[in-house]
């Protein structure tokens, strides 16, 4: 085992001593050491819950013969960090969540882990940290939020900020926006609709790491505990077997992946997230693959943002197997992609079914002909941009329109939430860049504002920061190269002309080839700022979007 290294022969008394302390007996210490990572605090509803999680976790290894160590690591919400300076530090948290856990993963040589989180980054960095430290692990998520209730209505935290648009513009009164802050958010667990967390959760399934509904039964249901209580047995297993994350996660695990993402209209997060624990895993994940597979697969689920449902609609469907299962009957799945389970994916989906047709719905009447992200290219994206396209309005999926220039989020915001936006306009937000902002920030709250003004139909904003989940509209993100990198975006002037076209998977800036040369030429990159050393270091280390935003290593 790998923990013989602390704890065999009489030179590793001194360690034993230390075990001790720690109230572990003999037969504890020869056990396997089961590392349990968690992001349990007391900042995220996703996380509030999680030592509950914990002792499920815990329960279930000390039951199948190991000793569990919890260890912790940070956690941000991304909805308390919103449209602040807060914002700078979300994305570059996730970096240092994979770190942190590489650290003491090998600092402790644990026999197995268990990874538990529930939000944002901190998902992502887990799965990164699985990747690198690549010993038998299991991924347990904390679940989704219930839906909130407003008006007979189901709503969300997304209702809430698009709410504050509504409220500044005379739409609804102080005294509403008031009970809707107090319904949206009913408790414990990741926002209710399929935004960065619950989507990176149902992915997880996908991948194979980690155990079926994961992604999707509720933070509040006991079936969360006794999941968590099976993953507690399940790394053990592994642990027998020695079967480790490499043995598992391959190049047809991130394909599965990827299908079940635009399937299901996931969080536009997701492509930056999946590219950088692809790299974990050294598995190419070109960009392009997005695109190309949203071709092949229609979006079956329209959830919050973009539609009526929610997570525990998706669950009550049927869940994350259920859609698997139909994308294998289409032969789009790599059926043989392996899993923690030690078989292969078809083996595990092959009794799942759709159980209401109104969420999940059929390869004959899908809610879109392609799937949920786009990719798109052209002079203003020669690296590529990113778009959620289930959410675009069907009259901005062509457009063009003069650019309303802003180099940063928040004077965006301010501008819509003022009126100085109107019909037709392309708001360009730039340097909000991994490496210009840093830290790639999310525009949930322009996107929010433009729902809140009623100019979701009207513009089209492009950025080279990211989008929330919760984002909606002609939104396109992670323009790339970023302004702080020489990109064409950092010579964009008010009032040029821009064009984007869905269909053709097109955005140029329509200015003459030597006016652009000419504004290339005379561009000095923006400097900004930068307050705090860990962006500092984040900035001078981070790569591109088109990347994955991943480290140069």
């Amino acid at each position: 085992m790998r923990s013989d290294s602390i704890k065999k022969g009489f030179n590793r008394a001194p360690h034993r001593s230390l075990l001790k302390a720690l109230g572990f007996t003999n037969e504890e210490i020869n056990r396997p050491f089961i590392g349990v990572c968690s992001s349990a605090n007391e900042i995220i509803p996703g996380h509030m819950h999680l030592r509950k999680i914990e002792e499920a976790v815990k329960a279930g290894i000390y039951s199948a013969g190991g000793t569990p160590m919890v260890f912790s690591t940070i956690g941000i919400c991304d909805g308390i960090a919103m449209d602040h300076d807060g914002m700078y530090y979300s994305l570059p948290s996730r970096e240092l969540i994979a770190d942190s856990a590489e650290l003491v993963a090998n600092a402790t040589p644990f026999d197995g882990m268990v990874f538990i989180s529930s939000c944002d980054k901190i998902t992502p960095g887990m799965l990164i940290a699985m990747g690198r430290i690549n010993i038998p692990s299991v991924f347990v998520g904390g679940g989704p939020m219930l839906a909130g209730q407003f008006r007979n209505e189901k709503v969300s935290l997304v209702s809430v900020f698009e709410a504050v648009g509504r409220y500044k513009s005379g739409s609804i009164s102080e005294s509403e926006l008031n009970l809707l802050e107090n319904s949206a958010c009913p408790g414990a667990g990741a926002c209710s609709g399929l935004f960065t967390a619950n989507s990176m959760n149902s992915i997880s399934e996908a991948l194979g790491v980690s155990m079926q509904g994961n992604g999707t039964i509720p933070a509040v249901d006991s079936a969360r505990i006794r999941l968590a209580k099976m993953s507690g047995v399940r790394v053990m297993d592994l642990v027998k077997s020695g079967c480790k994350p490499h043995d598992i996660v391959k190049s047809d695990s991130f394909h599965n992946a990827v299908l079940l993402d635009l399937a299901l209209g996931g969080s536009t997060n997701t492509v930056l997230h999946l590219q950088a624990i692809a790299e974990a895993f050294n598995v190419n994940l070109p960009l392009n693959i997005f695109d190309s597979l949203s071709h092949e697969v229609p979006q079956l689920c329209s959830l919050s943002p973009v539609g009526e449902h929610y997570i525990e609609d998706l669950h009550r469907a049927g869940g994350v197997y259920s859609i698997l299962n139909m994308l294998d009957k289409k032969s789009l799945l790599k059926s043989n992609a392996d899993t923690i389970y030690q078989k292969p994916i078809s083996k595990l989906i092959s009794d799942c079914y759709v159980k209401d047709e109104s969420v999940i719905r059929s390869f004959n009447s899908p809610f879109k002909k392609e799937g949920g992200i786009a990719v798109i290219y052209g002079n203003l994206a020669e690296d590529g941009a990113v778009v959620k396209q289930a959410g675009i309005p069907g009259s901005l999926k062509k457009h063009k329109g003069p650019a309303v220039v802003f180099d940063d989020g928040e004077n965006a915001t301010k501008a819509i939430l003022n009126g100085n936006i109107k019909q037709g306009d392309v708001i360009v937000i730039r340097n909000e860049g991994p490496k210009g902002g840093p830290g790639m920030r999310e525009m949930l709250s322009p996107t929010s504002a433009l729902v809140g003004m009623n100019l979701l139909s009207e513009v089209v904003l492009i950025t080279d920061g990211r989008f929330s989940g919760g984002s909606k509209g002609a939104v396109i993100g992670h323009v790339s190269p970023e302004a702080a990198q020489g990109g064409v975006i950092a010579i964009v002037e008010q009032g040029d002309l821009i064009e984007f076209d869905l269909e053709k998977r097109v955005l140029n800036l329509l200015v003459p080839s030597v006016e652009i040369k000419k504004r290339m030429g005379n561009l000095k990159v923006r400097e900004k700022y930068i307050k705090t050393s860990v962006l500092r270091n984040y900035s001078r280390r981070v790569q591109s979007a088109s990347t994955g935003a991943v480290f140069r290593r």
